[in-house]
């Protein structure tokens, strides 16, 4: 039982995950440019669910406070979708 109320806390890791592998997978075979901007949208979404949830939903992407892990993928993932703009071809 404790196993399984695990396991679905991590949801907004799996999400995110998921949302970023896809980001890798567009990298990779079609557009870099857009494959980075999935990328910065993945770490953005991770930003926005450790800001909305609790210590205990997040799961795993509670590291430190909420504050600080809130800062970090925000200002990580917009660094990431900047890079991937400005960057040219």
């Amino acid at each position: 039982m404790a196993g399984e109320a695990q396991r679905r806390s991590e949801w907004p890791l799996i999400l995110s995950l998921l949302v970023a592998a896809t980001g890798l997978v567009v990298l990779t075979f079609y557009n870099w440019r857009n494959g980075v901007l999935v990328f910065s949208g993945a770490v953005l979404l991770a930003g926005l669910l450790r800001a909305t949830l609790t210590d205990t939903a997040a799961g795993l992407l509670h590291v430190r406070g909420r504050m600080f892990d809130t800062a970090l993928l925000l200002g990580v993932g917009l660094a990431i979708g900047a890079l991937g703009l400005v960057v040219p071809n």
